[in-house]
């Protein structure tokens, strides 16, 4: 079986920055600067599902909030 086939029993954590863009980062690894975790951690799929079900509006921050100025 090539190993990217195998089962990743790696832990991951989820991470959002200050755009409130999200991203799964290995659990065991520092996070990276600019991130922050949001607690919630588990499998690759579990982290990935959980970014799915909350990153509704792919967005960054900045656009929306210029967008709703423009609306005003």
């Amino acid at each position: 079986m090539a190993s990217d086939e195998a089962e990743d029993t790696r832990r991951y954590t989820v991470l959002v920055n200050d755009e409130e863009q999200y991203s799964i980062w290995l659990a065991d690894l520092r996070i990276p600067a600019g991130w922050r975790s949001v607690g919630k951690v588990g499998s690759k799929q579990e982290c990935l599902d959980h970014v799915r079900a909350v990153w509704t509006d792919m967005r960054p921050l900045s656009l929306r909030k210029a967008m709703q100025q423009g609306n005003s």
